[in-house]
């Protein structure tokens, strides 16, 4: 009879975990990149596939239909087969630029010209340190100052590019469009109004951002000027040997001292 109950209870609880891995084993379908996907790019029809994933793997922000996709628009890469999500395309509705700005950001555009822009050099996803040239509050004639006032700025826009030129060739363009932060966005406002603003171009794995020192013009004028030669100074003269003798001498408690 044990034996009997113990197959009994075997078998039923065999067939009760096969169930239960079969039904979690099955894959689920979810919307994936038939082809890469560059920012700034709407997703068509063609440019999505259905691919089964884990059902015990949840994906967070996967999409399970390709109607969810289509008309989106792209903020960051999507690589082949790679599943779309939520956290890689713009809100439903954005169009354009204001599709590549992430929540409490800004986007800023600045007048330029051959030589802020680094000869066409800077290119939708370059890095940028921004230097103002401007007079102080109550400077006088030739005290004007260079000061960095904002570091490590990502260019979202040259023109009306949205994407580096795949050539590679320079662009000059009339107008930059920075991505910047609200406090960072006055600042940028406050510089191009005050002052002449340069952009000076960064590598792009360059993240460090330092304290700098504003540059005065007698900071130009010492440049290049020799280095002040230091004073040197002489050995102090060793002590001269004595050339006498001294012994000590007691009569009773008086001391003496006699130099031979």
């Amino acid at each position: 009879m044990a034996l009997v109950i113990s197959g009994v209870v075997s078998y039923f609880l065999y067939n009760h975990i096969k169930r239960q891995y079969a039904i979690t084993s099955q894959p689920v379908k979810i919307v994936a990149a038939a082809k890469q996907l560059d920012p700034g790019a709407t997703i068509t029809a063609d440019a999505v596939v259905m691919i089964d994933w884990p059902v015990n793997f949840p994906l967070e922000g996967a999409l399970t239909k390709p109607g969810d996709a289509v008309g989106r628009i792209v903020v960051f890469p999507i690589a082949v087969k790679e599943p779309v999500r939520e956290s890689l395309l713009a809100a439903p509705g954005a169009v354009g630029l204001t599709s590549k700005i992430p929540d409490g950001m800004r986007a800023v555009a600045v007048e330029t010209n051959d030589v802020t822009n680094v000869s066409g050099f800077l290119y939708p996803g370059c890095h940028v340190d921004v230097l103002v040239t401007f007079r102080p509050e109550g400077g006088r004639e030739n005290e004007d100052v260079t000061a960095t006032v904002l570091q490590n700025i990502e260019v979202l826009s040259t023109g009306e590019r949205l994407q580096p030129d795949p050539s590679g060739k320079p662009q000059k363009v009339r107008q930059v469009t920075m991505l910047l932060t609200p406090d960072d966005s006055e600042k940028l406002v406050l510089a191009a109004n005050k002052g002449t603003v340069q952009f000076v171009l960064r590598n792009g794995n360059d993240q460090a951002q330092q304290l700098h020192r504003p540059v005065q013009l007698k900071d130009l004028q010492t440049f290049g000027a020799p280095a002040p030669v230091a004073a040197v100074k002489k050995p102090a003269a060793p002590p001269k040997p004595r050339n006498f003798y001294e012994v000590e001498t007691y009569d009773g408690n008086k001391r003496n001292t006699v130099k031979f």
